[in-house]
């Protein structure tokens, strides 16, 4: 394996005519450019240089090293470039996934933060339930996710670095005209007999619902599912069942549905960005990380 060092000697000694020359614009000594090419043509097998008095001219070999050698020193240069773009969020890219109520609640705004303070740095965004992205994350497609999890439900970003957003409360989603709608909260143990509205049967909040209402001491009747919180508060607003909803998910607000708030305590999500070991780490999901918590703390308030 040729040095780089040695090949970016050889171009400047072809360039400057001489040693001497090449020694004053690299800021080394004339005996260390001399050893230099010496090492050169030790490792590459043939001359490359001809000296003529206090002058060197290029032999075809050496010729044919320098095109070699000055093709990879420019592209050398232009990867350190890039390299100090990315690392100064003036290039490079960012590849994100969120699941979809936080995409609506807190991506938006913090992206548009982002993109104003670091125009340059390519943004994606995907979106996709917690354990659909996740995998994606620890495979490295993704250098930053959006996820959530429950006290009682599997972890997800095991190895992946996490900062904690907020904590996000499951609330009781009644039709207008239902007879706890009146109740300053609701006991989870009072809609044993109701219709349920819930996500898709394996989501993580809707194993949530039914780890709740085990403890209760029922099993619900779920008589509808849509991952689409719009569609189950439009079912709940018809008057067909009842929902367990995050406060995330609530935004907008059907006007057709009453929320109260769980007694005693409701189950809550921790929604939290996972972004990738350091060695993995793009310099630009850090920042990124700062303004989607700077979003998410205002919400919190």
């Amino acid at each position: 394996m040729l040095n780089v060092n040695r090949l970016r000697t050889l171009s400047e000694v072809a360039r400057r005519g001489s040693f001497s020359a090449a020694a004053d614009a690299l800021d080394y000594t004339q005996s260390a450019v001399s050893q230099q090419i010496a090492t050169l043509e030790a490792e590459t097998g043939t001359t490359l240089l001809e000296r003529h008095g206090r002058t060197v001219h290029l032999t075809a070999a050496g010729q044919t090293l320098v095109a070699h050698a000055d093709g990879i020193l420019a592209r050398l240069e232009a990867a350190e470039a890039a390299l100090g773009a990315i690392a100064g969020l003036r290039g490079g890219r960012l590849r994100m996934a969120s699941f979809p109520s936080a995409g609506g609640a807190i991506m938006p705004t913090a992206i548009a933060a982002f993109r104003a303070a670091h125009p340059l740095v390519e943004l994606s965004l995907a979106e996709g339930e917690p354990e659909q992205v996740a995998p994606r994350l620890r495979a490295g497609e993704l250098d930053l996710a959006l996820l959530f999890e429950f006290a009682d439900g599997p972890a997800l970003a095991e190895g992946m670095e996490r900062t904690v957003l907020l904590e996000d409360p499951l609330h009781v989603a009644l039709p207008a005209g239902h007879r706890l709608a009146g109740a300053p909260s609701v006991d989870i143990a009072d809609l044993a007999g109701e219709a349920w509205v819930q996500t898709a049967l394996r989501s993580p909040c809707a194993l949530q619902v039914l780890r709740s209402c085990h403890a209760a001491g029922f099993e619900p009747h779920v008589a509808f599912e849509s991952d689409d919180y719009q569609t189950v508060q439009g079912l709940v607003a018809a008057g067909v069942g009842v929902a367990l909803i995050p406060a995330l998910a609530l935004s907008p607000q059907n006007k057709g549905v009453i929320i109260r708030p769980l007694s005693p305590a409701p189950p809550k999500r921790t929604v939290f960005a996972a972004t990738p070991p350091a060695a993995r780490l793009v310099p630009a999901a850090p920042a990124m990380v700062e303004f989607i918590a700077a979003v998410a703390a205002r919400r919190a308030a």
